[in-house]
């Protein structure tokens, strides 16, 4: 579903490789099931809705850490530039339909009462 990460032709997996061979990198191979849940991850505790490319960087970085490859004490940054309104279309049915409203807070509060409820 990541499809924005196979842009040229041919994609730049050659050279992603060569980046991780020449630097002592590590990398990892994630499922579609993976990218979304750590679409829903970031969107559920950061508050950020991303592309799928930015769910594989989360999902990539969880099962390096799962797997001892990343350690608990390092530092690690990703970087996650793309908005999920660009790859609707992979995670909706996944996710669910989105709500089209009123571009004001009213409009907000009256399709998601419960969010209001919640952070009081």
């Amino acid at each position: 579903i990541a499809k924005s990460l196979a842009i040229g032709n041919p994609a730049d997996g050659y050279f992603a490789i060569d980046a991780v061979r020449n630097t002592g990198g590590a990398m990892a191979a994630v499922t579609d099931d993976e990218i979304v849940d750590a679409i829903r991850l970031l969107a559920r505790t950061e508050g950020i809705f991303a592309e799928t490319a930015g769910g594989v960087t989360v999902a990539t970085l969880s099962r390096l850490a799962a797997s001892g490859v990343i350690r608990p004490d390092e530092r690690v940054v990703i970087y996650i530039t793309g908005h999920g309104l660009k790859t609707l279309e992979a995670v909706s049915p996944v996710v669910g339909p989105t709500a089209t409203i009123r571009p004001n807070i009213e409009a907000f509060h009256d399709a998601f009462p419960a969010l209001e409820e919640s952070s009081k």
